[in-house]
């Protein structure tokens, strides 16, 4: 009698007869545009997204939104009886690009990659745990209760997917929520890109603020009376100095002015000034030193106002003694189909960083291989979706 396949083999061998399924609904998921800024195209993206979870079976639920698009909750357990555990499995449904630009960035397959705005960060995670939940459907009947990863284990546990509308604009309508379904869970499975054409998961995130120095002067004639005026321009230029002194990268902090604007004509002293701020910080401990000196910035020109606005948002996502369990047992899982896999830690953030706060085991990262996020040339590599589906099948099936 032939030994039954382990629990890893089997799933990539069955997700690999359905990539070019997980392709065409990547395709499909694509052409929906989803921007952030736009309810109506994200709440459409999100019917997309529903309707699939009904398909499986799962209980799926709106989360019903006034300027945002509406957040989409779906939960399902493929046991009998009642779980005794929840993982939730995190990703977002809006995207950067504004409506309309498929026709300069249409969805495509070519050399081995699929490509278009979105599907990278992150449509593909999405499609990704739909062909999990798939898999471990088709194959659970046929696993022995007692093998590596067995599936009597994934029946006790409530698997709660929740879409977000608004990851990439601070998660402000859904920080709540989330935090919420994490504090009812053992884990959280963070469906993200990966790093890396090495698929590289990501076990620390640096936190982000962003602030806003708003400048008041008094105008004048720049040649006739300039010392009647109190130029805005020069005390910002002052400030975002002394914001400069605030970087420390041994602590893993940066702080960097992004986007400036004062002053209207040339000969017109500036009475106006303003400048948005980028703050990265890789320690939970650093936030409140952050936020105070921000709040302590006061003018250092005679006249002139200052006003602070913004602050620390999103802590970091740090690697904790869990957050290295859960690698191991990702790095265990690849390790049956003898396939490497590494960790790293990235500048930027995304809703794990608020899982991973509250304490409990998060792990990210955990969605497509591919490049070139928020830009012309994003892309998945497609003969990596089947793997990646096996992981997030294996670990929903093993934790």
């Amino acid at each position: 009698m032939d030994q039954p396949r382990p629990l890893m083999q089997t799933l990539r061998r069955e997700l690999r007869s359905r990539e070019q399924e997980i392709v065409r609904l990547l395709g499909k998921f694509v052409r929906c545009e989803s921007p952030s800024h736009s309810k109506a195209a994200v709440d459409r993206f999100g019917r997309m997204v529903a309707r699939e979870w009904r398909r499986r079976g799962a209980k799926v639920r709106l989360l019903r939104q006034t300027k945002r698009g509406d957040h989409v909750r779906a939960e399902l357990w493929l046991g009998d009886g009642c779980p005794t555990g929840q993982i939730l499995i995190l990703g977002h449904l809006d995207t950067v690009y504004p409506l309309g630009t498929l026709p300069a960035m249409p969805f495509r397959v070519s050399g081995g990659r699929a490509c278009g705005p979105g599907i990278f960060d992150m449509k593909a995670g999405i499609a990704l745990a739909l062909f999990a939940v798939d898999a471990l459907k088709e194959v659970s009947s046929g696993l022995p209760k007692s093998a590596h990863g067995a599936p009597a284990r994934f029946l006790g546990k409530r698997l709660v997917f929740f879409w977000n509308s608004d990851e990439e604009i601070g998660s402000d309508t859904s920080r709540r929520e989330m935090e919420r379904e994490a504090c009812r869970s053992d884990a959280v499975l963070v469906l993200e890109p990966s790093f890396g054409l090495e698929g590289k998961l990501k076990t620390a995130r640096k936190g982000v603020g962003t602030a806003e120095i708003i400048v008041t002067g008094r105008s004048a004639h720049a040649g006739l009376d300039p010392a009647a005026g109190v130029n805005a321009v020069h005390e910002l230029a002052l400030q975002i100095a002394r914001l400069m002194k605030m970087n420390n990268p041994r602590r893993g902090i940066t702080v960097q002015a992004t986007v400036i604007a004062g002053g209207t004509v040339s000969n017109v002293v500036p009475a106006h000034a303003c400048a948005h701020v980028d703050i990265r910080y890789a320690r939970v401990s650093d936030a409140p030193g952050l936020d105070r000196k921000l709040r302590s910035l006061r003018p250092i020109l005679p006249g002139a106002q200052l006003e602070v606005l913004g602050g620390v948002n999103r802590p970091p996502l740090e690697r904790t003694a869990a957050v290295g369990q859960l690698l191991r047992r990702a790095q265990s899982l690849m390790g049956e189909l003898n396939l490497p896999l590494g960790e790293v830690s990235v500048g930027g953030g995304s809703d794990g960083n608020f899982t991973a706060a509250l304490g409990v085991p998060t792990l990210d990262g955990l969605g497509a291989v591919g490049g070139g996020a928020h830009s012309p040339s994003e892309h998945v590599i497609i003969r990596d979706l089947p793997t990646r589906a096996a992981l997030i099948a294996g670990l929903l099936a093993s934790l």
